[in-house]
């Protein structure tokens, strides 16, 4: 069956095919499934909480609450659908719920604040009911979408607004008596105010009157007083003027002949200059007339001389031009003549050392072959003796005479000795009247001592020490 929701509805399907459940605007319901509409509209829920503030004094908060499920959330219409679309929106069961919540909250909510300060911020105090409670709703998916808070009113049995009231009253009546009296007051004093402003302010015109008069009159003097000065200053100034002009009149007269005086002078100290340049010019010429006459004379000798120098000194140049040019020529054939020799040296040592080179490369080749000759003949050797070493060494040893040179080397060294061989007994098995126990081992010890001492000092020449006894002399 195909189901469509009003725009202010939505569809909540459960069954075959869904995990949990479905939201949807309209939609197919298959067998097995099920359907149910719920309404998103809000309702408004006017409630009268009975609350307590901080000092005990209970009271009553009328609101009126607008809530509905939060639309533009998708998990709380989930929400929604799944703990309350089954009951009817105006049902009891939502009513206490939104109730509960509102009234715990508001009644927590109180309980922390005075009385004054509720009836005081009334507005503050109604934005934390409503962020309060809407932190409730939210776990419902519900939204508040309005919130009315009306005046606060007693609990029946307590009258604490109403006095309140009559306190409010009782001050604004003792107001008004204050306010009236203050007028009165402010009424009497004004008027007498106004009477001594009024005979102030006439003394003060009639005092002001006098002093202008009298300033007045100091003025029409200083006035006076001021032009008369004026005509005094007008009439030195003219004076001072027909005296300067007088003065300026006299120094130009003064500069005028000073002048003319000047310029006569001045007239005829040009003369004399004049006079002194011309018979200047006149020396300089009669001294550029002698130059002139000695430079003929005296610069043909010379001109001849220096000619007569140059070539003298151009031929110097020239012989010792050459004379170099032949030193460096022989030089040259010099070092061509010592680089041939030292080419034909390097060539004659470059083919000795490759002659050496060869000599050597070609005795290296001889060992190498020789070793290797040898190498494949102890080969061969080792093979025959079946791999005995010592039977090979003994074998080289033979074949190259070594054993007839150890016996010739041996004989060359004692050849000349005179060995002497003492050669000395205990007497045998004798007993010497001894006996045979531990005194014949003594003896035989003593016995041994004179003969080997003898040996010793014939071998080497040194005596025993006298504590062990003393030789034989050689003729006993």
């Amino acid at each position: 069956m195909y189901k469509v929701a009003n725009a202010s509805e939505y569809l909540v399907i459960t069954g075959v095919g869904i995990t949990d459940i479905k939201l949807a605007k309209k939609a197919w319901v298959l067998p097995g499934q099920s359907c149910t509409v719920f309404d998103l509209s809000p309702v408004n829920y006017t409630f009268e909480v009975q609350a307590m503030s901080a000092e005990k004094l209970p009271f009553i908060l009328p609101a009126v609450f607008t809530i509905g499920p939060r639309v533009e959330d998708e998990d709380s219409l989930l929400k929604y659908a799944r703990l309350l679309s089954s009951h009817d929106k105006l049902s009891h069961h939502v009513k206490e719920l939104v109730q509960g919540i509102i009234e715990g909250e508001t009644r927590v909510l109180a309980a922390s604040m005075t009385m004054e300060e509720i009836f005081r911020g009334t507005k503050s105090f109604k934005q934390e009911v409503f962020e309060k409670v809407q932190l409730e709703l939210n776990q419902f998916g519900l939204l508040i979408y309005n919130a009315n808070v009306k005046q606060l009113v007693d609990v029946p049995g307590h009258e604490y607004f109403s006095y309140l009231g009559q306190k409010t009253q009782m001050e604004a009546a003792n107001q008004a008596k204050v306010d009236v009296a203050e007028a009165k007051m402010k009424g009497e004093v004004g008027s007498k105010q106004r009477q001594g402003q009024t005979l102030q302010n006439a003394a003060k015109i009639d005092a002001e009157t006098k002093i202008i008069s009298t300033q007045r009159q100091g003025d029409g003097k200083k006035e006076e007083i001021k032009v008369r000065t004026e005509v005094k200053v007008f009439e030195n100034e003219r004076e001072a003027v027909v005296a300067e002009a007088n003065s300026e009149l006299a120094k130009k007269k003064a500069v005028w002949a000073q002048t003319a005086q000047v310029a006569e002078v001045e007239a005829a100290k040009a003369v004399a200059l004049r006079e002194a340049e011309l018979q200047r010019e006149v020396e300089r010429m009669n001294a550029l007339t002698r130059t002139e006459k000695l430079k003929a004379e005296f610069l043909s000798k010379a001109s001849v001389e220096y000619e007569t120098k140059v070539q003298e000194a151009n031929w110097e140049l020239y012989k010792k031009q050459k004379a170099a040019e032949a030193i460096l020529f022989e030089k040259e054939k010099e070092a061509e003549a010592q680089k041939a020799l030292a080419e034909a040296a390097f060539f004659s040592r470059q083919q000795e050392a490759e002659a050496e080179l060869f000599a050597k490369k070609k005795e290296a080749e001889g060992l190498v072959a020789l070793g290797q000759a040898q190498g494949a003949y102890l080969k061969t050797l080792l093979g025959a003796l079946g791999g005995n070493y010592g039977n090979l060494r003994d074998y080289l040893m033979i074949n190259s005479g070594m054993f007839q040179e150890i016996a010739k080397t041996n004989a060359d060294a004692i050849r000349g000795l005179e060995p002497k061989i003492s050669i000395w007994t205990n007497g045998g098995d004798t007993n010497d009247g001894y006996g045979s126990g531990a005194m014949k081992d003594v003896a035989g010890v003593y016995k041994m001592l004179p003969p080997l001492f003898k040996t010793v000092h014939e071998q080497t020449g040194m005596l025993p020490p006298a504590w062990m006894g003393t030789l034989p002399d050689n003729g006993s």
